[in-house]
C-alpha cells in the first residue's frame, strides 16, 4: 500500500537473476490476484507534496541506490554471492525494480498495476529457479529500508522541520512492504505448488508406464533421470493390497527396506513398488545373486496392519518391469494371510491355479467332486486330512501328529478318499493333481 496516497506499489527493490525459461515449459503462469481497495492515508497535503518532491530526487539516484542495495544483499544473504548468479543481471533487475517503486511514490495511480505486476513477477521467477523464499523476502526488505532511509535523508536537507512529518507515515510504508512481500510470497507459493504437481505427475506417468508396459525404449533414459532407476538394473515388483494408507505418490529413493531404491504407484486399490535390487553389472544385488536380493526385500518389507503383499521374482531391465508387475499380482492372488507376503517363487502351484481359474475349477471337480458332495462335517474332515498328508510329504504318522490322531486313522481316511473318487494316492501324477485341486478349492471358492 502506498504510504501516503493509498495506492499500491511494488517493494522498493529486489535483485533476481533472469528466470530459467526451461522451468516454465509446460507450466501455466499463475494469475495475480486483484488489488484490494486502497486505504486512505492520514498524511496532510504538505507531507504528500514533500514526499513527491523527495521521490523525484531519488529517481535521479536510482543507479547509485541500486549499487548500495546489491552490496547489502550480498553482505547479508550468502545466496546472492553464489557464482551461479550473473552479477550484471542481478544489478539490472534491481535497477528495474527500484525504478518502478520510486516512480510509484510520485505517480501512484498510474504505476499501481505495473508495480504490483513487478512484485508478482519476482515471486514467480524466483520460484521457477528454486531460489529460497526466505532469502527473497529478506532482500526485498533490504531494498525497502535503503529507499526509506534515503527518503528521510533527502527530505531533511530540503525541509528539516517538514521532514519530521514523514515519520508519521512510517507505519503506512511498512504496511506497504508487508503487502508486497505477501504478494511475492503468494506468487512464489503458487508456482512452487504447480512445479510440485508437475514433478509428481511426471513421476506418476513414468512409473505407471513402466508397470503397465506402455513405456518405450526411448523413455528409459528419462526414467533413469527422474526415478533413479538404471535401464539395465535388476528389479522386483511388490503388489500391496488391503491397506488404508498405501504410498499415495511415487518418489525416488523411498525404500520399502533399508538400502533398496523404490518407487511407488497406487491405482485401483493396489499399490505397486518397483524395487531396484542391483545395477545389473554384477550378480544382482551384491549379496549372493538375484534370489538373495528378493529374499532380502521380503525380509525388510514392513506391511501396514491388515495388508498383504505379493512379490515377483527378479527381472533384468526396465523393459521387464511390466512382467514383474504381472507376476507380483499373481503372487498376491494366491491369497497370503493378512500381514503376510507371498513370494511367487515359493507359490508356483498356487500361481498356476489362479492364473487359469476355469481349469482350476475343473480340476477341483475332477479330483474332489465326490468329497465336496459329502455332508459339511465329513467333507471338511477329509479335506483337512488330505491337506495334512500332503504337508507331511505323504507320511501318515506325521500327518496324524498334525491332526492329533493315530496314523491308522489317517490311512483309513485316505482309503475312503480313494474309494469315493476312484483315485490312487500311490500314483505320483494323481498326488500332484490332488495337490493342485486342493489349492484350487481353497483359492477359488473361499
Amino acid at each position: 500500500m502506498h504510504p501516503v496516497t493509498g495506492s499500491r506499489a511494488s517493494a522498493p527493490a529486489m535483485g533476481r537473476p533472469a528466470p530459467r525459461r526451461s522451468a516454465d515449459r509446460g507450466r501455466t503462469p499463475p494469475r495475480m490476484p486483484a488489488a484490494r481497495p486502497p486505504i486512505r492515508s492520514r498524511a496532510d497535503a504538505e507531507t504528500v507534496a514533500l514526499l513527491h518532491r523527495t521521490a523525484r530526487v531519488l529517481i535521479e539516484e536510482v543507479p547509485r541506490l541500486t549499487d548500495r542495495i546489491v552490496t547489502l544483499m550480498k553482505e547479508r544473504e550468502p545466496v546472492y554471492r553464489s557464482p551461479s548468479l550473473d552479477p550484471h543481471e542481478v544489478w539490472r533487475e534491481v535497477h528495474d525494480s527500484l525504478s518502478h517503486n520510486v516512480r510509484s511514490l510520485v505517480r501512484p495511480k498510474e504505476t499501481r498495476e505495473s508495480a504490483r505486476s513487478c512484485a508478482w513477477r519476482i515471486g514467480t521467477d524466483r520460484a521457477a529457479q528454486g531460489f529460497p523464499l526466505d532469502a527473497l523476502l529478506h532482500a526485498y526488505r533490504i531494498g525497502c529500508t535503503v529507499v526509506w532511509e534515503r527518503l528521510l535523508e533527502t527530505a531533511s536537507k530540503e525541509d528539516p522541520l517538514g521532514a519530521q512529518a514523514l515519520v508519521h507515515v512510517a507505519a503506512d510504508v511498512w504496511n506497504f512492504v508487508d503487502e508486497h512481500c505477501t504478494l511475492v510470497a503468494t506468487a512464489y507459493q503458487e508456482v512452487e505448488r504447480q512445479l510440485s504437481w508437475h514433478r509428481e505427475n511426471r513421476y506418476r506417468i513414468i512409473v505407471a508406464a513402466l508397470l503397465d508396459g506402455t513405456a518405450r525404449v526411448a523413455d528409459f533414459p528419462e526414467a533413469e533421470e527422474v526415478l533413479g532407476l538404471p535401464e539395465r538394473g535388476r528389479y522386483a515388483v511388490v503388489a500391496l493390497e488391503d491397506t488404508d494408507a498405501p504410498p499415495p505418490t511415487p518418489h525416488p529413493a523411498t525404500g520399502v527396506c533399508a538400502g533398496l531404491r523404490t518407487v511407488w504407484h497406487t491405482a485401483e486399490g493396489i499399490a505397486h513398488a518397483i524395487v531396484l535390487l542391483g545395477d545389473g553389472d554384477g550378480d544382482g544385488d551384491g549379496d549372493g545373486g538375484d534370489g538373495a536380493g528378493v529374499e532380502r526385500l521380503v525380509r525388510g518389507l514392513e506391511l501396514p496392519p491388515g495388508a498383504r503383499a505379493g512379490v515377483s521374482p527378479a527381472v533384468t531391465g526396465l523393459a521387464a518391469v511390466n512382467t514383474a508387475r504381472r507376476l507380483a499380482d499373481t503372487a498376491l492372488r494366491t491369497r497370503p494371510a493378512a500381514g503376510e507376503t507371498a513370494l511367487l517363487e515359493e507359490r508356483y502351484p498356487e500361481a498356476l491355479v489362479v492364473s487359469s481359474p476355469e481349469l482350476g475349477t475343473a480340476l477341483a471337480d475332477r479330483m474332489l467332486g465326490p468329497v465336496l458332495a459329502l455332508e459339511p462335517a465329513d467333507r471338511e474332515l477329509l479335506l483337512t486330512t488330505l491337506a495334512a498328508w500332503l504337508e507331511a510329504d505323504g507320511s501318515a504318522r506325521r500327518a496324524g501328529e498334525l491332526l492329533f490322531c493315530h496314523r491308522n486313522t489317517v490311512l483309513n481316511r485316505l482309503r475312503r478318499y480313494e474309494q469315493l473318487t476312484g483315485r490312487s494316492l500311490d500314483r505320483p501324477r494323481e498326488v500332484m493333481e490332488l495337490s493342485l485341486a486342493l489349492s484350487a478349492h481353497r483359492l477359488l471358492t473361499s
